[in-house]
């Protein structure tokens, strides 16, 4: 189910980017489009370590919420993150947590490149402009992409 997800929930996931990107906002349709996928799906072909994916989910809802609690997320953010994590199979979520720290790393370098752009080519942006705030979006897409190519060139 991963790989092959992988194309259904691509447009999803590059729509989160440019989303949270432009507006600092992830829209509800689109972790809501992202867990109706699953669903659709895991009635075809249910992985069989369903109980394993909605317990990550789960974890990482519980712990989005305490974040949003504490002002360090945002709320399309605790939500898109536990609906991509029901795409990721239980036995690799440790690639995925390292797969996220380090699509983090990316992101924040390229707002912070693309930051440096002049003032014109960035006025719509609204992540690029006024105070500097993070558009997760970009990570939590760019993880999604690559965890399961991962995935695919491990043999996994």
């Amino acid at each position: 189910m991963t790989f092959a997800a992988m194309y259904l929930l691509l447009p999803i996931l590059l729509a989160v980017a440019w989303c949270d990107l432009r507006m600092l906002r992830i829209p509800n349709v689109l972790p809501a489009a992202t867990f109706l996928l699953f669903i659709a799906l895991a009635v075809v072909a249910p992985p069989p370590d369903l109980v394993g994916r909605l317990a990550g989910a789960g974890a990482v809802f519980a712990l989005g919420f305490l974040g949003f609690a504490l002002r360090m997320v945002g709320g399309g953010d605790v939500k898109m993150l536990p609906a991509l994590m029901l795409f990721v199979p239980a036995n690799s979520l440790v690639l995925f947590a390292n797969v996220f720290s380090f699509s983090i790393l990316i992101g924040i370098g390229a707002v912070l490149s693309l930051r440096q752009l002049p003032e014109p080519a960035v006025a719509a942006w609204k992540s690029l402009t006024g105070p500097l705030r993070f558009p997760m979006g970009i990570s939590i897409a760019l993880a999604g992409i690559a965890h399961p190519v991962l995935l695919s060139a491990l043999g996994a």
